[in-house]
């Protein structure tokens, strides 16, 4: 995607290939900047600390951190090391485990010495093939929207939560994918944009990224979107994920699951767009099974803005002394989720459709 004209990944190698550098999403969308990563430690604090998020952009900085471990020490106790850590950055996402084990399981049968150079191969390929993925489910999820378009042959008025587009992944997003691809298109559509508190990735990156794009949006409070669907004004929805389960029970950022039972109540489609990387086969019940991570109060008790003075300053919201819960997702049962939009195509969310995408 393009940032002023100038066309970005999320995440790309030096010039000379001895390290990464990555656009700061916790400065976003009033700073733009970048940050190089020369070391595993620099990338797990990336991970951990969300200059990096969305699960498909953290599985591809978990298989970059591997890489640049085994420039340093390759040894079996060092992969096992470097492996390990990376996988304690964010235990919700899946694709971190994903990127980790498949950089592990190409570089523990070779010799020590092939390891820094296969692992870098292996992490610019992961990062392609995701990119790839990416413009595949944009184009499966671009057929529903213009199906909504020449049904109604008016704005297809679209409503996501959280960030699930570029700054999500390599680059074209999993949830604004169909949504790029469509406006591309020429089909006329509005983005309803949730802030998505604690960390307003929806007013700040969402936000940012479709007015670049030059998509039509409007900012909304996380509690509006049922009152836009009983009054008609939500054609359909669509979110990304961290994980999906083997029936299809999916975990998304924290006021998913209010927003399925809104849109299962006024009749309104409720789709989750994934790469097949994200669905844990080895999970069933998403509500009972699926660790939800819990973040640091001070997300919750204080926000970050732009002043007039045009510096961003953080305050505080509540009382001090209140206490603060800060659970970062929520489960969504898959009887409320209208279908999966993968690079495979879209399936029903139910262990028998989703056998296909095994």
């Amino acid at each position: 995607m393009k940032i002023n004209g100038t066309p970005y990944r999320t995440i790309w190698p030096t010039a000379d290939n001895a390290a990464v550098e990555i656009i700061d999403q916790t400065q976003l969308p009033h700073i733009f900047t970048t940050l190089r990563l020369d070391t595993m430690r620099d990338a797990e604090r990336a991970i951990r600390d969300m200059q990096v998020r969305g699960a498909p952009l953290i599985g591809v900085t978990g298989a970059y951190g591997v890489a640049l471990s085994m420039r340093h020490h390759a040894s079996d106790a060092a992969l096992k090391a470097t492996c390990d850590m990376l996988l304690a950055a964010r235990p919700t996402a899946v694709n971190l485990r994903w990127g980790v084990e498949k950089m592990r399981a190409l570089l523990a049968p070779l010799p020590a010495n092939e390891r820094a150079t296969a692992a870098w191969i292996e992490a610019a390929r992961i990062a392609d093939e995701d990119v790839a993925i990416n413009a595949s489910i944009g184009q499966h999820g671009g057929e529903i929207i213009r199906a909504l378009y020449q049904k109604k042959n008016a704005t297809v008025n679209i409503l996501t939560h959280c960030n699930a587009g570029w700054l999500a992944t390599v680059d074209w997003g999993t949830a604004l994918a169909p949504i790029y691809t469509a406006f591309d298109a020429g089909i006329p559509l509005h983005v309803w944009v949730d802030e998505t508190r604690p960390r307003n990735q929806g007013a700040s990156l969402t936000a940012w990224e479709l007015g670049g794009h030059g998509v039509p949006h409007t900012v909304i409070a996380d509690n509006t979107g049922g009152h836009l669907m009983q009054h008609g004004m939500v054609d359909m929805a669509i979110v990304g994920c961290d994980r999906v389960t083997a029936r299809g029970d999916v975990c998304n950022k924290i006021g998913t699951y209010l927003k399925a039972l809104a849109a299962f109540d006024n009749g309104v489609p409720f789709y989750v767009a994934l790469p097949t990387p994200t669905i844990d086969w080895t999970l069933q019940d998403g509500v009972k099974e699926i660790p939800i991570e819990e973040r640091a109060a001070i997300e919750v008790t204080h926000i970050s803005g732009l002043c007039d003075d045009g510096q961003v300053r953080t305050v505080q919201l509540t009382p001090s002394g209140s206490h603060a819960a800060n659970y970062g997702f929520d489960v969504t049962p898959a009887r409320l989720v209208t279908g999966l939009i993968t690079e495979r195509g879209v399936v029903r969310a139910s262990a028998d459709a989703m056998r296909v995408l095994k």
